[in-house]
């Protein structure tokens, strides 16, 4: 009689996770995070960039009679040097957020060359861009093609724009000479209208028969 061999199945060690199966989930959940960044900076160049063109009006703001956030850095413009919104006390000052690839800005922008212009010799009131999500070459190049020499700051991941409450371009705040914001402007600005906020800011009086 024949014997027939039989084995008995051995029981297997665990199978460990291998260093490439413990570092993807953590490669994926970096990508998610890095995927979660950028929609918050697209969501927030969408919100920018959605205004109607013809809206200028003053608006209300947190920051209206308290001191204005801080503004540091260098200009993009060729020779523009280092700017410092605190060292610039005694003075109106007009800060304006824009991008060269925002209509309304464009168009306000000769209004903007023309109030500086005024301003300069006295040199009691001044300009200061802050840019939003554009190129500082696209920069550069606009206000060489346009005019302005004043100071025009990076403004890169918005930071800038969500310390003063910015809720679309174009934008402007005239902060007093103490520091304090005065007024926040929303939509494209013509000069005019900024010679007249500057004079009530001042508490000028208007001409008789001003409307």
């Amino acid at each position: 009689m024949s014997e027939v061999a039989t084995t008995t199945p051995s029981s297997s060690p665990p199978v460990e996770a291998s260093d490439a199966e413990v570092v993807a989930p953590r490669r994926r959940t970096a990508l998610y995070s890095a995927f979660a960044i950028g929609a918050v900076v697209v969501l927030l160049v969408a919100v920018l960039a959605t205004r109607p063109p013809s809206t200028t009006r003053l608006a209300d703001s947190p920051l209206l009679g308290r001191p204005a956030p801080a503004l540091v850095g260098k200009s993009l413009l060729a020779g523009g040097g280092d700017f410092d919104l605190a060292d610039h006390k005694g003075r109106w000052l007009l800060v304006n957020f824009f991008a060269t690839w925002c209509v309304p800005c464009q168009a306000e922008h000769p209004d903007l060359v023309r109030f500086s212009a005024a301003h300069a010799d006295a040199g009691d009131a001044r300009v200061v861009s802050v840019v939003f999500s554009d190129d500082p070459d696209d920069v550069a190049r606009f206000f060489a093609e346009n005019g302005g020499d004043w100071p025009v700051l990076a403004d890169p991941v918005g930071s800038t724009a969500l310390e003063f409450g910015v809720t679309g371009v174009p934008e402007s705040y005239l902060v007093a000479p103490d520091g304090s914001v005065v007024s926040k402007v929303i939509g494209g600005v013509e000069y005019d209208e900024l010679e007249d906020l500057l004079a009530r800011a001042r508490g000028v009086p208007e001409p008789a028969g001003g409307g």
